[in-house]
């Protein structure tokens, strides 16, 4: 992948995004500081594990979450301030100039309506298109995601279509008005690994096609290697590292981002080789811990990590990543050669426990 594009050609950018829940524990801030940006024509990917903030931060930008929610920060579309946009303003800015794509097509669709009604209803809403055209381009739409027999599925529903089927219908529904920007949420989600490679195929030949940019969200970094440009490691609310894709798969400096990648089953591995789960939990962000998040699990902590907070450093190429002891530089490699002297690994968690919870 090439490096980022110049500044001009920049739809989205986000800067400094904190979302806070209230909850009857207290205040949750479930996104805390987040920045990057997405350009015409690329991807980004935004990579973590399950409760590293990656779908609140999305749905930040998509206007849907509860009322509940504090939302700080600036979060610009084209430069504009889109947290300030009038009411009218919304009705034909989300769905239409910034699109989503959910992780659960069955939850997205409506279990009685056909899916031709479900498609032509946002043209008819947003672009005034008569029942002939809105219908017209709904054909047109599935013939783009490679639909079968596009007409007939118009008059079926969502349950007479198999899952990858229903996922390219709601795809179909997120391009229908031809946003500029298509955020698309862990998109494979319980779908078969072939079936998964054609959806992804599908919305890359889409952006390029249609010149749109494009957030992939996911949990798995072999899913964003080879489609994304630019990759958001995010871990307990912050951004943990964030780099052009060939600079993070070739300088991995984050231990988290090194763990995400370990947990990838290998096809070269040899037969019946364990899994390497990443030990431990993620913190409770109700009173998140001191000093660096990922401390407690890390196999590069020393006792700086549990006292000062790592920032998300400056480095070459864009490359940034939040961490006092990165992987393959001089002081991390001594900072993990320290705890296996010492038979510890996370926060001086025993090797034990480690190889306990791994069995």
């Amino acid at each position: 992948m090439s490096t980022p594009a110049p500044s001009e050609h920049r739809l989205l950018e986000v800067t400094d995004l904190s979302v806070t829940f209230a909850t009857p524990r207290g205040p949750l801030r479930a996104v805390d500081g987040v920045d990057f940006g997405v350009d015409r024509g690329r991807t980004l990917g935004i990579v973590g594990e399950s409760g590293s903030g990656k779908s609140v931060t999305v749905r930040t930008l998509m206007n849907i979450l509860p009322s509940t929610a504090v939302v700080e920060g600036d979060l610009r579309f084209e430069g504009r301030d889109i947290t300030t946009l009038t009411k009218e303003e919304r009705k034909h800015f989300w769905g239409v100039e910034l699109a989503m794509v959910f992780q659960d097509p069955m939850t997205s669709l409506n279990p009685v309506k056909r899916i031709g009604a479900q498609l032509t209803e946002s043209l008819r809403f947003h672009r005034g298109a008569s029942r002939a055209a809105a219908s017209a381009t709904a054909l047109d739409l599935l013939e783009q995601v490679q639909i079968p027999d596009p007409k007939r599925r118009l008059r079926q529903y969502p349950h007479e279509l198999s899952g990858g089927m229903r996922q390219r219908i709601v795809i179909a529904m997120a391009l229908a008005c031809e946003p500029k920007l298509l955020i698309a949420d862990e998109p494979t989600t319980a779908l078969d690994v072939t079936v998964q490679k054609r959806i992804l195929d599908l919305l890359d030949e889409l952006r390029r096609e249609r010149n749109m940019g494009l957030v992939l969200i996911t949990h798995d970094l072999g899913v964003v290697k080879d489609r994304a440009d630019e990759i958001c490691v995010m871990y307990a609310g912050r951004v943990a590292e964030r780099a052009p894709t060939h600079t993070l798969f070739s300088e991995m400096r984050h231990p988290y981002t090194r763990a995400l990648l370990d947990t990838i089953p290998r096809i070269d591995a040899p037969s019946h080789s364990r899994l390497q789960p990443i030990p431990g939990r993620p913190p409770v962000l109700l009173d998140p811990p001191i000093g660096c998040r990922f401390a407690d699990r890390c196999r590069h902590t020393q006792a700086r990590c549990l006292t000062d907070d790592p920032v998300l450093g400056d480095g070459l190429l864009h490359h940034r990543f939040a961490c006092f002891f990165p992987v393959g530089t001089p002081e991390g490699d001594a900072a993990l050669a320290a705890n296996v002297a010492a038979g510890v690994t996370a926060a001086g968690r025993p090797m034990d426990d480690e190889q306990e919870e791994v069995a």
